[in-house]
Formats: C-alpha cells, structure tokens, sequence
C-alpha cells in the first residue's frame, strides 16, 4: 500500500505518453512540495507550462492538498485545474470528491504527489495510479519530517526517474 507504481524526479519528469497507455486521463495533484514549495505562491513559467501543456494532452485535473489555506484554490485557478482542499489525505473523500468533479473513474485516474503516507497510502487504498515525485523542498511540518524517515526505508530499492 505504500509503493508508488512510477516515481519521478518532479512533475516535469512524468511520462504522460505512460499514463495514457496505462488508461489514466484524470490526474488528481497535490501541491506543496509537488507542484510549488511549501508555502509559495508564485507559479513559476515552468509549472504553468507543464499545466498547460497538461490541458492540451487532454488530462483533466484536480488540486487535492491538505492545505488548509486560502491560496490553494487560487493556485488551482491559475494553472487551470479544479481545486479540492483540506482534504485530510490519505483519507478517501476528498479523492472521490475530485474523481466525481472530474467525472472519472479509479481506473482512468492517478494522484500524483510527494508524499507516500498521503498521496501513495490514499490513492493506492482507492485503486489508482500512484505517482510518486520527490519533494521541492526539504522544508515541511514536523510530523511530515518525520515520515519522511520512514518514506526512506519504504523507498530504499526505488530510484525516481528523471
């Protein structure tokens, strides 16, 4: 429950032309430390790109952060993707929120986060496609630091692609 099926360096790094084959045409992502650093605004060219880009291959896409903030829907908006936040992940309700917004199924869908204990744990308990991506920032939550050593063991034979 706590493997990815693919592991990237980031987001820019994800085969799409993969996701396609394997049927997925929904993507489910989080955002801090996934798309932006923790606590950032800012949306790089880069990711605004990548969030294009996504539109124009056809994904449709939801934001789904724990975040509790303002800015999370804000972001979403700019990058052109729905936005479902507070989402207590790895809890299923906010998944399944986002698959309905985005009419699709657990077969055609894949979250794609930084985080195995939210991210992987939650997907893999609903029967999608994991993505898993390596964080922006070493900066995060005490509790999330302290996952983050247990991420390590669980991760020691995997390698994220570039």
């Amino acid at each position: 429950m706590l493997k990815p099926d693919l592991y990237f360096a980031s987001v820019h790094s994800i085969d799409l032309a993969d996701l396609r084959r394997r049927g997925v045409r929904a993507l489910l992502v989080d955002l801090d430390n996934t798309l932006l650093p923790r606590d950032a605004t800012l949306i790089p060219e880069g990711l605004a790109a990548w969030a294009r880009r996504l539109g124009e291959e056809g994904f449709a896409v939801c934001l789904v952060s724990n975040n509790w903030h303002s800015h999370v829907p804000v972001v979403a908006a700019e990058l052109g993707f729905h936005a479902v936040h507070r989402a207590i992940k790895p809890l299923p309700w906010a998944f399944r929120r986002a698959m309905r917004v985005l009419g699709s199924s657990s077969g055609e869908t894949a979250v794609v986060g930084d985080q195995v204990f939210t991210d992987v744990l939650g997907g893999n308990l609903l029967g999608l496609t994991t993505v898993l991506v390596q964080p922006l920032s070493r900066t995060d939550l005490p509790h999330t630091l302290l996952l983050r050593l247990i991420e390590r063991a669980v991760l020691a034979d995997r390698q994220p692609l570039q």
